[in-house]
């Protein structure tokens, strides 16, 4: 992400908030007092929040507390139904049969790799995880806080694909490490782990359905023995529990003030988390605040809420100065853990958005457009909403994008079409979600460039190898870039523009 992304970020969270990009939306920690009107009368001071500013602090928190509530609703569908290609019972690894198709309706999924996850809670104890050898094939598991932080690689790149044991240890644990693990402090007591195996098509899958199987988590109280399944049943553990009793308009916020309290921010957050104890946000205890809110507070939560909620879904289709040639990358997107960095991860400012406000609205952003995203130096993302010349993508009309010299990486890149305004892969009836350098028949030129067919209806016979199918409406296409160079990463090397290929006479047959 561009320091040019990233100012618009900042103003809209500036603006969610309230006030404009240079005006700071905190209540003040103190107000003054009125005079009082004569010397032996005194008007009472009213040190409370007004209406607007409570909606304006509403705004805020709702900024704040969108990735951390949206990311443990996912654990919670993940672990609570089967659904989910990857969806397992708490503390089990989830493993995904095939690559992920139209049925799956999580935002961005990839259809490069197949998924080998984790729901985990190390509140109770620590879990050993086993990692195996991978080789060549393109292997990662990346560790995700309950705030969304990545916070450890393992992998092709964190690890050079080495076999390895770990123990996954909470927080509070200061218990002592057994012979043969490695320690891994895992940030919050819920975490997730979402591993990613490079597939080159169906034929592969076999391949790395074995590393799969050998990527296992146990509870230290059970190892060196396997985790069963035996006895348990999607949803037997209510790991994050909240008050059941809230109005449904609420629930955001009970579910913030009671995860919060499960799973606490950084200690450098400690401060400004403070500021949102108007909101009842901080308010202790299993029954909730908002089972019996003042109209005021409600008033200002449900209004709060809507004016962030909507600012945020305009910054996804408003487009950047920095886009080049259409495309918004995001190598610096998913820079904003500040806080806990392990085992390959790179802690270094330039990995980092320094600002904690700019950090937080980046966070949302990265959230809504593209959960469990990695940091650029893992992969690269680049999305897209216009043609070269600047208008909207719509299956009306038909592309082509031609790489005359293809993304320089370390692992592989692809183009994956989504729908808008859900970012789900796109249903069609060749059950093609995406093309890239793993793609088996993807044709190059005697010149190396590669040029990919854009479009509903499927090209004439020839183009067929490199046609990616679009849907009726609008779309969104993504790039992805697994272990981009630094050509990639430092913006030397630029995508080219998708340019509209047909006329407006040929559109409107």
């Amino acid at each position: 992400m561009t320091k040019q992304l990233l100012s618009v970020l900042i103003m809209v969270a500036a603006t969610a908030c309230g006030g404009s990009a240079e005006e700071s939306s905190a209540i003040p920690a103190e107000q003054t007092a009125p005079a009082p009107t004569s010397g032996d009368e005194a008007v009472e001071a009213d040190t409370g929040p007004t209406a607007e500013e409570l909606t304006a602090l509403a705004s805020e928190a709702w900024i704040y507390g969108y990735p951390h509530i949206y990311h443990i609703d996912e654990m919670l569908h993940s672990t609570g139904t089967d659904e989910l290609a990857t969806a397992a019972p708490l503390n089990l690894t989830g493993s995904a049969t095939r690559l992920a198709n139209a049925d799956d309706e999580f935002v961005s999924v990839n259809n490069d790799t197949i998924y080998h996850t984790l729901m985990g809670d190390v509140g109770d104890e620590p879990l050993v995880l086993n990692v195996p050898a991978t080789g060549d094939r393109y292997f990662l598991l990346q560790f995700i806080d309950a705030w969304t932080n990545n916070f450890a690689y393992l992998g092709t790149r964190g690890t050079e694909g080495r076999a390895g044991k770990y123990l996954l240890a909470g927080p509070g644990w200061a218990g002592e490490v057994p012979e043969g693990l490695t320690l891994l402090r895992i940030p919050t007591r819920l975490f997730a782990i979402i591993g990613r195996i490079a597939v080159n098509g169906e034929r592969d899958l076999r391949a790395a359905r074995r590393i799969q199987e050998n990527t296992w988590v146990t509870p230290l109280s059970v190892y060196p023995e396997q985790a069963t399944r035996e006895g348990r049943e999607f949803g037997d553990r209510d790991f994050a529990p909240y008050d059941h009793e809230v109005p449904e308009e609420l629930v955001f916020w009970e579910k913030l003030r009671s995860w919060m309290a499960l799973c606490p921010p950084p200690a450098a957050e400690t401060d400004y988390i403070a500021r949102f104890e108007p909101l009842g946000l901080l308010t202790p205890g299993a029954e909730s605040p908002y089972r019996d809110a003042s109209p005021e507070l409600q008033g200002a939560l449900i209004a709060g809420l809507e004016a962030a909620k909507a600012h945020l879904e305009a910054s996804l289709t408003a487009g950047s100065a920095s886009a080049v040639n259409g495309w918004t990358l995001t190598t610096h997107l998913f820079d904003y853990n500040l806080d806990y960095f392990e085992v390959g991860t790179i802690d270094s400012d330039e990995w980092k958005i320094a600002d904690r406000s700019a950090a937080f609205a980046a966070r949302a952003f990265a959230a809504r457009a593209g959960l469990w995203g990695n940091h650029g130096y893992e992969a690269v993302y680049a999305m897209t909403n216009v043609d070269g010349d600047g208008e909207r993508l719509t299956g009306e009309h038909r592309y082509e994008i031609r790489f005359e010299t293809p993304p320089p990486v370390g692992a592989f890149w692809s183009i994956t079409m989504y729908d808008h305004p859900n970012y789900f892969l796109v249903a069609n009836d060749t059950n093609r979600y995406a093309l890239g350098s793993l793609t088996r028949g993807l044709r190059t030129a005697r010149d190396g460039s590669v040029t990919i067919s854009i479009s509903r209806e499927a090209p004439p016979r020839a183009q067929r190898a490199n046609w990616l199918p679009a849907p009726e409406g609008p779309f969104r296409p993504a790039m992805r870039m697994y272990l981009p160079e630094a050509a990639i990463t430092d913006g030397t090397y630029e995508l080219p523009a998708i340019r509209r290929v047909d006329t407006e006479e040929s559109a409107s047959e």
